[in-house]
């Protein structure tokens, strides 16, 4: 604990601010916010000109999303494994409430999508972007309104969305993988398989295991399987232990290491290059057609009611109980938000709809419209509920 007297770095209260858990939800919100600016001024031109520019034999936009998002979906993968061996889902009792919420916040939302896409086949595809919801949005949304909402409300909203995006890989890996290439495949098997064995044989230098994880993107990316997907992979075979009593695991370093770089520069470049929404020309028909009302209503409508509804059977059966200190309409704020779906389903959205702008604009307008619902609903909410009666 520093002394009383000892003087504060001048760039101590960014750092600060860096650290707060509302931060990266911020920046997020900021960038979507600026790239709709952009998008309907006069640089919009300028804008979606460079996302199509090509360098090094891909566009600008397929480096973000394939490239720098590789490394969200390392991070990603690390707090899958780190949550599930040592955290808040390491025991069946604590993965029960929040694994049987997110699958309700998983199938609702897709059902619901469907009956305004039925008939559509093309539409129909988009089937899996209003179940994921943005971690960095929502989590950032529930710490602003500070304690208003009780600590283990955070935990479950946490332990919830990594489950959320487990279950948006596995989706990714099955359905969005259009044709696959066996020599490339083949080549990433092999890679992972000698990433693995470095694992088992006790390897803990990072130095070893990214070079190799460049390679297996490379191969991966080449295969047809998404890109990104090589990140979970990697991560999965990163060390948690350190091999030695007091040294920092491997898994904590490259954690802590990638987390300012994924929640301050990829994920915010990623909703600057990926929300811009064009509003010229736009008419009522596109507004209400199929796509952008069944996101709009799975995020909004379809979270709401999966999460709440799986958490509540989950309780009254006596399978799990209720996050401590909340109230049954704290969870249901928190499920409200959950609604907000904003960078993995924009995610999905361009591999479903990678083919069709205007399937990818409606898209945006469905994503923005429920999560900015999801938001203010769960905002609403969670700030008029009283804390519960012996909440500290």
């Amino acid at each position: 604990m520093p002394h009383a007297t000892s003087r504060r770095h001048p760039l101590a209260p960014l750092r600060d601010f860096l650290r707060q858990e509302s931060a990266a939800g911020i920046v997020l919100m900021a960038s979507a916010a600026l790239a709709l600016l952009v998008a309907n001024s006069p640089l919009a031109a300028t804008y979606f000109a460079l996302q199509h520019r090509y360098v090094g034999g891909l566009s600008v936009l397929h480096w973000i999303n394939d490239g720098l998002m590789a490394l969200f979906f390392v991070l990603v993968g690390l707090e899958i494994k780190r949550e599930m061996l040592e955290g808040q889902l390491a025991s069946w009792g604590q993965r029960i409430l929040p694994g049987v919420a997110a699958l309700g916040g998983m199938i609702v939302p897709a059902l619901i999508y469907a009956v305004f896409a039925r008939g559509d086949a093309t539409a129909m595809s988009g089937w899996a972007i209003p179940m994921a919801t943005d971690i960095a949005f929502a989590l950032g949304v529930l710490t602003l309104l500070g304690s208003r909402v009780p600590p283990s409300l955070k935990v479950f909203l946490v332990a919830l969305a990594i489950i959320d995006d487990l279950g948006a890989v596995i989706v990714i890996a099955l359905f969005y993988t259009a044709q696959l290439h066996l020599d490339a495949l083949a080549a990433a098997a092999a890679t992972l398989a000698v990433l693995v064995a470095m694992n088992r044989c006790g390897v803990r230098r990072l130095a070893l295991y990214l070079p190799l994880g460049a390679l297996l993107w490379f191969f991966v990316l080449r295969s047809g399987v998404h890109a990104t997907l090589a990140g979970v992979m990697l991560a999965l075979t990163i060390p948690l232990r350190s091999g030695d009593a007091e040294g920092e695991s491997p898994l904590h370093r490259l954690e802590h290491g990638l987390h300012p770089w994924s929640a301050f520069l990829v994920i915010p470049l990623f909703g600057f290059a990926n929300a811009g929404l064009s509003f010229a020309g736009m008419s009522a028909a596109s507004l209400l057609s199929a796509v952008p009302l069944g996101i709009a209503a799975g995020l909004f409508v379809g979270k709401q009611l999966g999460v709440f509804g799986f958490a509540w059977l989950a309780v009254m059966s006596g399978r799990a109980q209720l996050p401590a200190q909340a109230s049954w309409l704290q969870l249901y704020g928190v499920a409200l938000l959950c609604g907000i779906g904003f960078t993995m389903s924009l995610f999905i959205g361009g591999l479903a709809f990678a083919a069709s702008p205007a399937l990818m604009d409606g898209t945006k307008l469905g994503v923005l419209g429920g999560s900015l619902l999801s938001a203010l609903a769960g905002v609403v909410l969670l700030r008029s509920v009283g804390r519960p009666a012996g909440a500290a």
